[in-house]
């Protein structure tokens, strides 16, 4: 036990990822946190405040002074910037500026919450280009190339995760479940490839390890997934738990935008602030068709995105390892809470939100 908690400061802490972050943070006892919040009076700032004493920072990540408030005093800081809500030209600014304030404001570890830079793993090719993953991504790279001369101030990991596993039982994500006549159906654009998830809760761990361990994660890109899990694994893992049938089924990516997620409207911005004017915006459906590519393209931990699951093995004993362990929680999680059985609760209008942003209702929805 540290004889005093040390202080991190978090950006993004009511996010999906956020939240575990910070619980595991807080609940360990060697770390308080302070974290930027638009409204401290939100459910899910209200959330974090469960798990012990956040202090906050009202204000916005596009803000120096916010940042600045934010960082002040802190020994460490996670930074995972929301892309929906800026897009990806603003993100990269604000990251850029959120890792040299904190230089400034005598930050000793910073983490930043990234994804893989998959337009760059795909050798530049034009239809890998996500620009939610392109922007963190870049700025990845970048802090870890300024960590080489800074670290002597500030040391700097990434931590590259993707997307969560709570994901295909949540409302209006890119891989939706639906239940049709009495099968669990997804529709995914994923061919004979593999989507790398991440499960939100081994993220509050793999988050604290980073700042448990500063010096062997100085300079480190820790890349996270459970598995590279594909249509046939989803379903049948689904099917076992629940003992309801499912199904996983590819469809191409027009039918998918036409189709299948019916939440968003494509031709909107994939940033809800972002200018859709503007040249460099991209357009929802040209963002998440790079995100399919990608995934269409990363089967069996051999294409353009791939893990090290030995390490991840050494740095979390017990981590989520298969859909059917991933499922298994969470059915029994949710009759813990009270929700229902897995079944129950992917039902139609009984599925929750798990992202902020579908959450606040700002999804670009029709």
């Amino acid at each position: 036990m540290m004889s005093a908690p040390r202080l991190i400061a978090v950006v993004g802490g009511t996010g999906a990822q956020g939240i575990p972050v910070v619980r595991d943070l807080l609940q360990s006892g060697n770390y308080a946190i302070r974290a930027l919040t638009r409204d401290a009076s939100s459910s899910r700032f209200r959330k974090l405040q469960s798990f012990g004493t956040v202090e906050p920072v009202i204000g916005t990540f596009a803000s120096e002074n916010d940042l600045r408030a934010t960082f002040r005093g802190a020994w460490g800081a996670f930074v995972n910037i929301d892309g929906f809500n800026s897009g990806e030209k603003t993100e990269i600014f604000w990251s850029i500026r959120a890792y040299e304030l904190a230089i400034e404001e005598g930050v000793q570890f910073f983490v930043f919450g990234n994804l893989d830079f998959a337009y760059k793993k795909s050798g530049f090719r034009p239809e890998f280009r996500a620009g939610h993953y392109d922007a963190k991504g870049r700025i990845g790279e970048w802090i870890l190339q300024q960590n080489r001369e800074n670290q002597h101030r500030m040391k700097a990991a990434l931590f590259t995760t993707g997307p969560y596993m709570e994901m295909t039982i949540s409302y209006n994500t890119p891989m939706t479940i639906s239940v049709e006549d009495g099968v669990a159906t997804w529709r995914l654009p994923l061919k004979d490839g593999a989507v790398p998830y991440v499960s939100l809760d081994d993220c509050g761990y793999y988050a604290k390890w980073l700042f448990d361990h500063p010096e062997r994660a100085n300079g480190l890109n820790l890349e996270v997934a459970i598995d590279h899990i594909g249509r046939d694994e989803l379903a049948q893992a689904f099917e076992k738990v629940t003992g309801h049938p499912a199904r996983a089924i590819n469809v191409g990516l027009d039918e998918y935008f036409a189709n299948v997620w019916m939440g968003i409207d494509p031709s909107l911005p994939a940033g809800y602030n972002a200018d859709p004017n503007d040249p460099a915006t991209l357009s929802l459906k040209q963002n998440f068709s790079g995100f399919w590519t990608t995934f269409q393209n990363s089967g069996g931990n051999k294409g353009v995105l791939k893990r090290d699951y030995k390490l991840l093995d050494e740095i979390h004993p017990h981590r989520i390892r298969s859909a059917e362990e991933f499922f298994r929680r969470e059915n029994e999680k949710g009759i813990k809470e009270g929700l229902g059985t897995l079944w129950d609760r992917v039902q139609p209008g009984r599925i929750g939100h798990i992202l902020k942003i579908t959450e606040d209702g700002r999804t670009g929805t029709l």
